[in-house]
């Protein structure tokens, strides 16, 4: 076989993502006519039909799926050589992109890039957002590394790897007031006015099965997926918090909000999830 024409082959990936040919000529700045005779050389080359058409949607062939799928690899190693070697080149701070689950602890985002924060040959370029647009900004190489509090079912598409990074017990705090009012715990959690994670949280899904067990029906006067808003909320004495004492722990150390108990069997769990890269950041790997 004569060698493969890679940019035949970047034509095929660009309608393989987009699945329409107009969308892919857009983008790769070429017409439709010349994007079709690319794409059937490639096929004429491997041997193998690419696609085939349903309506007007554009369907990979399962040989087009095994050619995708090297596709991948071969443009994400691309692009990853580029970054790594980008700041290299231009002679500046090396760079750590870092994405963080909007309603992950700020406290605990400072405590694990302490080590990297100080650094004068660092800099830092710090986003949030839904860990579904993180993972893809991850995958597209536009950040360095995920910080979650949850991690989704991993399938055998996807291309990330979870790094467990700390694992820290859930607690009861609140203002001093409400706590002296409710110093059993048990008591607190089947009759206090408390403040809780959302649904979608780890926390949650770990507390809705205690009280499902104890057949408790708790008095939840707020629930937030924003542990800054969750922290004030507690410091209110809007209710006792159901939080990781890490979220609250200035309050805790100036006497603002106290720790109650802890809640048995409850935890919350942090990852930092990367790509496995032949360029790996070496800030990131310092870090991890």
């Amino acid at each position: 076989m004569a060698h493969l024409n890679y940019k035949h082959l970047q034509y095929f990936w660009a309608v393989a993502h987009e699945g329409n040919l107009t969308r892919a000529a857009e983008k790769m700045h070429v017409s439709q006519s010349a994007l079709s005779i690319q794409i059937q050389k490639l096929e004429e080359q491997l041997g193998h039909a690419l696609f085939e058409r349903r309506g007007r949607q554009l369907v990979l062939t399962e040989a087009g799926s095994v050619v995708l799928d090297h596709a991948d690899q071969i443009f994400n190693t691309g692009e990853e050589l580029l970054v790594a070697l980008r700041d290299r080149v231009s002679g500046a701070a090396s760079l750590l992109r870092v994405g963080a689950r909007s309603n992950l602890s700020r406290n605990f985002q400072m405590k694990f890039l302490a080590p990297v924060l100080a650094r004068d040959d660092v800099r830092l370029l710090l986003t949030s957002g839904s860990f579904t647009d993180l993972i893809k900004d991850l995958e597209t190489h536009k950040i360095d590394v995920v910080l979650s509090n949850i991690l989704p079912i991993r399938d055998g598409n996807a291309t990330w790897v979870p790094h467990l990074i700390d694992e820290q017990g859930i607690s009861l705090i609140a203002t001093p007031e409400l706590a002296e009012k409710w110093q059993d715990r048990d008591e607190a959690i089947a009759g206090a006015p408390l403040v809780l994670p959302t649904v979608d949280s780890g926390v949650r899904v770990g507390f809705d099965s205690l009280i499902e067990t104890r057949k408790w029906a708790p008095k939840i006067v707020a629930e937030s997926d924003d542990m800054a808003l969750l922290r004030l909320l507690i410091r209110g004495g809007v209710g006792i918090g159901v939080v990781p004492p890490i979220v609250v722990e200035h309050e805790l150390s100036s006497g603002k909000l106290v720790e109650i108990d802890t809640v048995p069997g409850l935890t919350e769990t942090f990852f930092a999830i990367t790509l496995s890269r032949l360029f790996p950041n070496m800030v990131l790997q310092d870090l991890l």
